[in-house]
């Protein structure tokens, strides 16, 4: 799966950022100071099924969650150190999942986070 693309997507968005997590070497996209999507390979001696996968976690609906894992069981996993009822990892090494998906997922997740903002801080965003 393109990376570029997938971060030129995340990138995209208003008032979207993005900073290496040094101790972890992440890369966690932000907006408004809240995380909406992060980038990095698991350790390998991470638990199963994580460990050593090139995994991008974001924030999506639970109902959606459902679907994805049932279609996509072995590339949608549950979110990687996050709550599994609202985050999902999906591996970018796996070409079962389509980057069409990929990037309408970047989108969901950005909106998702950006919908609880307060609405001042959405208005100061979209003023940028």
């Amino acid at each position: 799966m393109d990376v570029t693309a997938i971060e030129a997507r995340l990138l995209a968005h208003p008032g979207a950022t993005r900073a290496l997590h040094p101790s972890w070497g992440w890369m966690v996209y932000w907006v408004g100071g809240k995380q909406f999507a992060c980038e990095f390979t698991a350790a390998q001696n991470a638990k199963a099924p994580y460990a050593g996968r090139h995994l991008l976690s974001l924030k999506c609906d639970p109902e959606r969650i459902v679907e994805l894992r049932a279609e996509f069981p072995a590339a949608v996993l549950p979110g990687y150190y996050s709550d599994g009822r609202t985050w999902i990892s999906i591996d970018l090494d796996d070409t079962g999942v389509p980057e069409g998906l990929v990037l309408e997922l970047c989108d969901a997740s950005f909106d998702l986070v950006f919908a609880k903002l307060p609405r001042r801080v959405q208005r100061e965003i979209m003023q940028q």
